[in-house]
């Protein structure tokens, strides 16, 4: 390994002669095996043997867990070590993860509540039982957590939770500012829970009757997409060469031109483009089908540079991979913090942020161009005309024109 990575033979003779021989190149190469480029191996190699000087580490040596725990807090202090802030973070990064590797660090738990079971139960019949998708469960799942971490804090038990604790729970979201909607979604959530908790025995029997989501108006809100000028903005942002630019404008191409929400742009697989016929497929999660696009040249092309230039050579089959190792494909959150970064680069606030507002935006334009609510709905992959009818409000400039027409004439 040393050989590979350091061309002088009196370096790698430092480094073989150095204690924990073993256990470092056993690191290493791990390291290599995920995907490390050789240049962060050096780094990881020399970390390796400033550690072991620092710490005093020797083969054989019964104390290493007890030196290693000391000696690591006590050094990762700042004033310590004088060097730059980025510098001690990144040594301290590679530290911490060959030791936690090797099992010299204490691996701490993340706090949990005391109900983890019964979330777990509840995830896996409403998936099996219910058919809900993987995003489905996780965001109630979600809520459904946060509601025993406040329990948790006033040591109350969900078998003694009343109708009054959860309306308290709910009202947190009121003070928050939170929509009239998200406070309807997270109140059914949470009643479905609850309703399954009453037949398992877990709660009192029909306390979920008593939670009842605050009122939903149809129309009611309107979605604050970006206009096409802010739109062609953010786009501007990823021109150049660099690689994470590459990869982000292949991800705003899909978003712009398609509507796709993120988790369809993340479960993008390879196999996904044909580029004989120029096609698309893109799975919906949310409705549960699969729909087909014409490929258009502007992503094609986009695409096909990130794949050539940017894509890491990885077995995985999804399409976009994280740029650093360990690879693996890029989440949900992840496409929404591309996003997010580059409109707050742009100083575009006040609106929806996310990779939704670009689905807003492609929606408007689409109307914009006089397709209709039907084509539209198709072509976002909405099941109703209904969940397209709210785009037909933002068309504000065409009521102002409506509005100043003198009408007194023909009355």
């Amino acid at each position: 390994m040393f050989e590979v990575l350091f061309s002088r033979q009196d370096a790698i003779a430092r480094y073989r002669s150095a204690p924990l021989l073993k256990e470092r190149l056993l690191y290493l190469a791990h390291c290599k095996q995920i995907g490390i480029k050789l240049e962060t191996l050096c780094k990881i190699a020399a970390c390796q043997l400033d550690l072991v000087r620092i710490l005093d580490l020797q083969d054989n040596d019964n104390s290493i867990l007890l030196k290693v725990e000391n000696g690591f807090r006590l050094w990762s202090l700042p004033a310590e070590r004088k060097s730059r802030p980025l510098s001690r973070r990144r040594f301290l990064g590679y530290a911490e993860r060959w030791m936690r590797f090797m099992g010299w660090l204490e691996e701490h738990e993340a706090t949990r509540h005391s109900h983890t079971r019964e979330v777990t139960i509840f995830a896996a019949r409403m998936s099996s039982e219910h058919g809900w998708a993987d995003t489905t469960v996780e965001g109630c799942c979600r809520t459904v957590n946060c509601f025993f971490d406040w329990l948790d804090g006033r040591g109350v038990d969900l078998a003694s939770v009343g109708i009054a604790m959860i309306d308290q729970f709910v009202a947190r979201y009121h003070a928050r500012g939170c929509s009239r909607s998200t406070i309807h979604l997270y109140a059914q959530q949470l009643r479905g829970f609850v309703r399954f908790a009453g037949q398992q025995g877990w709660c009192k029997p029909g306390l979920a009757d008593g939670i009842m989501p605050p009122q939903r108006y149809p129309g009611e809100a309107i979605p604050k997409g970006l206009s096409r000028d802010e739109v062609i903005r953010l786009l501007a942002t990823t021109e150049g060469d660099r690689p994470y630019d590459i990869r982000a404008r292949a991800i705003l191409m899909l978003l712009i031109t398609y509507g796709l929400r993120a988790g369809e742009v993340s479960g993008l697989q390879l196999g996904d483009f044909d580029w004989e016929q120029e096609m698309l497929r893109v799975r919906c999660p949310k409705p549960g089908r699969t729909h087909l696009y014409p490929l258009s040249p502007g992503v094609g092309l986009t695409v096909l540079r990130y794949l050539r230039e940017v894509r890491p050579a990885h077995p995985e089959r999804r399409l976009f991979l994280t740029m650093r190792a360990p690879i693996k494909p890029l989440s949900r959150g992840v496409i929404k913090g591309i996003v997010c970064t580059r409109l707050d680069r742009l100083g575009i606030t006040g609106k929806r942020r996310g990779p939704h507002a670009l689905r807003h935006a492609a929606a408007q334009h689409l109307l914009d161009q006089g397709l209709s609510m039907k084509a539209v709905g198709d072509f976002l992959g909405h099941r109703s005309t209904a969940a397209t009818s709210i785009y037909a409000k933002v068309q504000l400039n065409v009521l102002r024109e409506v509005a100043e027409i003198d009408l007194e004439g023909l009355l």
